[in-house]
């Protein structure tokens, strides 16, 4: 291999190995994103579990008061 063919390869090489660095630190910042989203996204979840519980008691309480409702007289008075 001629001198110029070895520093044209080792350049390329070279310019290859500094593309892998900036590709793997671009993938480790979308990693670091990813564990914050997902830490978001548990909290969320977390809400939502307990916003549906709320809106569970909720719509028993309101299936209780129509129940009474229906079942009183024409004249208010219950049956």
């Amino acid at each position: 291999m001629e001198r110029d063919e070895y520093e044209s390869l080792l350049r390329t090489l070279v310019g290859i190995a500094v593309h892998q660095d900036t590709i793997n630190d671009d993938l480790r910042t979308c990693v670091q994103e990813l564990r914050g989203f997902t830490v978001q996204q548990v909290a969320i979840n977390q809400d939502l579990k307990d916003i549906a519980a709320g809106l569970a008691v909720t719509q028993a309480r309101i299936e209780a008061l129509l129940a009474r409702m229906i079942a009183q007289g024409d004249n208010g008075q219950e049956a």
